[in-house]
Parts: structure tokens; C-alpha cells; sequence
């Protein structure tokens, strides 16, 4: 069996440190790279490949990428790597029905199959959630209240966390991501609620729109709605920096023509940002990027800024071509 190179390049956007964390390790940020709790020699780059200075003379077991980490840590095959990175984004191949669950693994074991998909426990009220929003994130509280009355956003009741749910075209929860509202240093938890599906994101969808703008974070679009409060179109909050979830709103949304994208102004989130504007142009697509100016790592963090410097006082005005 053949790989695409979509296929092979999913696989390799997979955020490794929330690969890191489902197989049950504990992902710990220091500085600009990450590392792990039970093997600190461990370092993972961009949140997308890794090394182990332990093993540095050891090929073939001292780093690579996504699916380097799953032969060594996880027993798998380069295939059932590359099946498990897909499954895990969601992604369904096409001309075949072959997924991870149900596949023995290199190590005799079986797949665990996907887990139930169960919102985390509503807090009772979102106090937390309205002053890391509004106070410590800058976000309108305008904002902030169309998604709670909406029941897409709301606080959890363990550790208070901010709960993004993302929905299918009825309206039935599919996607959760938690984001913990207690930063330190820069650090900060944020998870995806087990047995979710990737193929959807939290997001707005308007009636009648034709454009959609997507983002990497569910904060950064909500960022962008206090930026431009009067922008009428839809908003997708992709969670990764694969097209997943895109792809399935664009099948639920078929009157969208224009694709604007705003991934942060990183390295794996320019990268992805100019393979997706490559791809959807060649679907027919009228597609722009690089709305976020090249200052700031991401739209939190442009608004923040604004914030800081009392520019705000109006919508910043951005040209879209």
C-alpha cells in the first residue's frame, strides 16, 4: 500500500506533543522546545520532530518526526505509524477502508479503539473563562458571549478550563478542545477531549457567506472577531496545521469560494499555509494569506498589542485581495 504525498504530509503536521501526551507521556515546554517528563534528554522542535541526545550515536533511534517517534516509542511500523497519525487527525482514506482500529501492531498488541466522545462537566458558571478571555486575552466580551449563549464555549468544572466545541452542519457536537486559563511563563495546559473527531473544528458559519477565514487556534479566531467586528464571513479554528477540518467544512458549506488564511506567523504554520493556498487554488478556490503582521507570532498576540498600546479604539483595518 502507497501513501499520498497529502497523506504522507498530514501525517507529518501532526502536533507531536499532542502525540506525546495521548500515548501518556508528560509534555513539558522549556524555552523554545519541549521535553518529556519520564525522558528529559528528549527534545522536541516546533512542536514537529525530535531528537534524543541520549541516543545520539544510536541511528535509527535517536529522532526524526512524527512518525519516527511512534517506531520507537510506540513498537509500529512505518505504516501503522502513518495509519495512526491519519486516524488521529481524523482523516479517512478514500480508496480504502483499512484504519488503525482493528490492525495488531508490530508489538502483538491491538489497537485501542476510539474512545466515547463525552463533553467534559459544565462549571456552573464561567467566571474563569470570562477573565482569561476578556482580561488576560483581550477579547471582546461581546465576543466572548456569542459563543457561551451559543453552548460552544464554557467553562469546565475541573481545573476551570475553557472548553472550544466544534459542531457538524446540524449542530451536534463532533470536536472539543480544552485551553487552561492559569498561564505561567508562557505555559500553558491545552488538550483535545478524548474520542473527538477532527474532521471538525470550532468555528462560526454565517448564512449566505462565501468566504471563510481559517486559523490554527480557537482563541486566534475569536481575536479576529474582536479585530474586525463587522467582517461577515465564516471562521474555522483548524486546532493543528493540517486541512482536515477545512476539508470536511467545505463539503458541509459548498457556497464558500474564498479562503483566507491567517496560521501563525511560525515555521510549521507559514509552511502549512502556503501548501494549503497552493492546494485550494488548484481546487478553484480564490485563496489569500498572511493577515497577521509579521511582528507577531499570531492574532492573540496582534490584538494583545493593540490592546496594550490603546490603538484598539476602532476595528484595525486590513485590505483582503
Amino acid at each position: 500500500m502507497r501513501f499520498t504525498e497529502e497523506e504522507l504530509r498530514i501525517a507529518k503536521s501532526v502536533d507531536l506533543c499532542a502525540v506525546a501526551s495521548h500515548l501518556g507521556y508528560t509534555v513539558r515546554r522549556i524555552g523554545k522546545y519541549h521535553t518529556l517528563k519520564e525522558m528529559d534528554s528528549i527534545r522536541i522542535y516546533n512542536r514537529t520532530h525530535w531528537f534524543r541526545w541520549s541516543r545520539r550515536y544510536e541511528k535509527g533511534k535517536n529522532g526524526g518526526s512524527q512518525i519516527d517517534f511512534l517506531r520507537v516509542f510506540a513498537g509500529m511500523d512505518v505504516k501503522e505509524a502513518v495509519f495512526w497519525l491519519l486516524d488521529f487527525t481524523g482523516y479517512k482514506r478514500l480508496e480504502s477502508k483499512e484504519t488503525l482500529h482493528g490492525v495488531i501492531l508490530s508489538n502483538g498488541i491491538a489497537a485501542e479503539e476510539r474512545k466515547k466522545f463525552v463533553l467534559p462537566e459544565y462549571a456552573g458558571s464561567n467566571a474563569y473563562l470570562y477573565d482569561y478571555l476578556v482580561n488576560q486575552r483581550g477579547i471582546a466580551k461581546e465576543v466572548v458571549d456569542h459563543f457561551v449563549k451559543a453552548g460552544i464555549l464554557y467553562e469546565a468544572k475541573n481545573y476551570h478550563n475553557v472548553v472550544f466545541v466544534g459542531t457538524d452542519a446540524s449542530g451536534t457536537p463532533k470536536f472539543a478542545s480544552m485551553r487552561g486559563v492559569f498561564d505561567r511563563n508562557g505555559k500553558s495546559f491545552k488538550c483535545d477531549v478524548e474520542g473527538n473527531d477532527k474532521q471538525y473544528g470550532f468555528h462560526l458559519h454565517r448564512e449566505a457567506c462565501i468566504e471563510i477565514v481559517v486559523f490554527e487556534a480557537s482563541i486566534d479566531l475569536l481575536s479576529y472577531m474582536t479585530i474586525y467586528p463587522d467582517k461577515q464571513c465564516d471562521l474555522l479554528a483548524l486546532g493543528m496545521v493540517a486541512d482536515v477540518p477545512l476539508d470536511r467544512y467545505l463539503k458541509d458549506y459548498p457556497a464558500i469560494r474564498k479562503i483566507s488564511f491567517c496560521l501563525d506567523n511560525d515555521e510549521p504554520g507559514q509552511k502549512a499555509e502556503q501548501q494549503m493556498m497552493e492546494k485550494y487554488k488548484g481546487l478553484g478556490y480564490l485563496v489569500s494569506g498572511g493577515i497577521v503582521p509579521s511582528q507577531y507570532k499570531d492574532v492573540n498576540e496582534w490584538l494583545v498589542s493593540e490592546r496594550k498600546s490603546k490603538m484598539l479604539s476602532n476595528p484595525i483595518e486590513k485590505c483582503f485581495k
